[in-house]
């Protein structure tokens, strides 16, 4: 990873630093990477809140779509792969949701819960939720976004796998 992004990593690590509350982890990761990219034009969470559905979280940049199940467009394909989806082309992928316009490319990364010392197996390796970045660049995404976006949902899924109730 490079150092502007352990950088960012960093700062998220520190400002978590206590938190329990998922909601606003999630807040202030959105918050955190929208405001250090500028090539990060929408930048939020989906959550699980049922089988097999995706629901609007904490975001920064224009309306997001509100739900999404898991057989409908990129944010979908990671919550059913549970692999990491970077698409330089949005126009290129016919699952596709065109929630704005405006979006030319898109990475999307799930969080699940890991485990961890917590004590509480049960949740491991369980969606938690996506976090999803879309760029109005075609090709926005480099392998660092890749790699910081992934360091930061494998941070939220170890920290706060264990307090999601669904």
């Amino acid at each position: 990873m490079d150092p502007e992004r352990r950088e960012v990593l960093q700062r998220i690590d520190l400002l978590l630093e206590g938190e329990e509350d998922w909601v606003a982890a999630m807040a202030t990761v959105a918050c955190e990477l929208h405001q250090s990219f500028a090539h990060f034009h929408w930048t939020g969470f989906y959550r699980v809140v049922a089988p097999e559905l995706l629901k609007i979280g904490p975001y920064q940049g224009g309306h997001g779509c509100l739900t999404i199940p898991f057989s409908r467009g990129i944010c979908g394909a990671a919550a059913r792969t549970r692999e990491t989806q970077l698409v330089p082309n949005v126009h290129e992928r016919s699952d596709h949701i065109a929630c704005a316009s405006s979006t030319n490319s898109e990475i999307v990364v799930p969080v699940v819960g890991a485990k961890g010392g917590n004590g509480n197996e049960r949740h491991a390796d369980r969606l938690l939720a996506v976090l999803d970045v879309d760029s109005d660049d075609l090709n926005a995404f480099s392998v660092a976004d890749k790699q910081l976006l992934e360091a930061v949902c494998a941070m939220l899924g170890e920290r706060y796998g264990h307090v999601i109730g669904l």
